[in-house]
């Protein structure tokens, strides 16, 4: 049996008249990237905060590591707010110190966890260095290195690759990718499909409050790559749209990749097509995460 780090059975959240989060189930398992992707307010930061305890869910339950969820819970989680927050006015070290103090770790032994990540994300040399005279994505760095400090078994990140230039993008990438290889859980939320594609090994994707697919994102390429093509074609690719069992087009250079519907036949399909442009390629391909999002949320309406 796969042993869990998070469970969602059924929680619900409702704030006045809106309900922002409407029964999400799904699980996370232990030793995972998972990402919990949907755009900007579909309710990923209010079910974050429901797993971290910051705010209670109306109906439902949060399930850490297999079990109800306990006060000694909270020194096994390592949380990166979307709001970040650092005293601008303490040094590096000084700030980082009293993080992993919170958590109860040994000075000595934080010391050198902080040597340690400082040089890893190219900050030694800004250890003495009051926070605001470090830039926003230093200060960034400051905050992830802060939430690992104590060594937690699940690190839940809300947006944590917001505002990040490219080369921040990376190392925050890189640092995460090592730190599941320690054998800990990761869940992070996130608009960028494309982030979440190259990282993720399982995912939930929400949509209006509701969790709309969930699962190992190999398998659900899997499963659902037998209807997506990839089109080499000269002419109107506008002319797409109408064509019988086509659900979706995306142009691209020299042709497209288009997402036909569950009981459409390719080669049916490819007739079509032969009537209204040169075609020159036609190959079953996996869809990536954006298509698979857009038609979750499809049948899901």
């Amino acid at each position: 049996m796969v042993s869990t780090s998070v469970e969602l059975h059924d929680i619900r959240k409702r704030f006045g008249d809106f309900e922002a989060v409407k029964g999400i189930s799904l699980a996370v398992p232990t030793g995972v990237i998972f990402g919990l992707l949907g755009p900007n307010g579909a309710g990923k930061s209010t079910t974050i905060r429901m797993i971290m305890d910051i705010i209670a869910p109306d109906s439902g339950e949060v399930r850490l590591f297999g079990r109800p969820r306990v006060r000694a819970d909270a020194a096994r989680l390592g949380y990166l707010p979307e709001e970040r927050g650092l005293y601008r006015k303490m040094t590096v070290t000084d700030q980082l110190l009293f993080l992993a103090e919170i958590y109860g770790v040994k000075r000595r032994e934080a010391q050198a966890r902080i040597t340690r990540w400082l040089e890893r994300t190219d900050l030694a040399r800004w250890a003495k260095s009051k926070v605001e005279e470090l830039s926003k994505g230093m200060q960034q760095k400051i905050q992830l290195i802060g939430t690992v400090l104590h060594e937690p078994d699940v690190l839940i990140l809300d947006e944590p690759f917001s505002g990040l230039d490219p080369i921040n993008q990376t190392l925050f990438k890189e640092m995460l990718v090592e730190y599941k290889g320690l054998g800990r859980t990761i869940l992070f939320s996130t608009h960028g499909m494309e982030q979440a594609e190259k990282m993720c090994d399982h995912i939930g994707l929400i949509s209006h409050g509701r969790l709309v697919l969930s699962g190992e994102l190999a398998a659900i390429k899997r499963e659902r790559g037998g209807n997506s093509y990839r089109l080499e074609a000269e002419g109107d690719i506008d002319r797409l749209a109408a064509v019988p069992g086509i659900e979706q087009v995306v142009p691209r250079p020299g042709g497209a990749k288009v997402l036909l519907a569950p009981d459409a036949q390719g080669p049916a399909v490819l007739r079509h097509l032969v009537e209204l442009l040169h075609v020159s390629g036609w190959k079953s391909e996996e869809p990536d995460l954006e298509e698979i999002f857009v038609k979750a949320v499809h049948d899901a309406a």
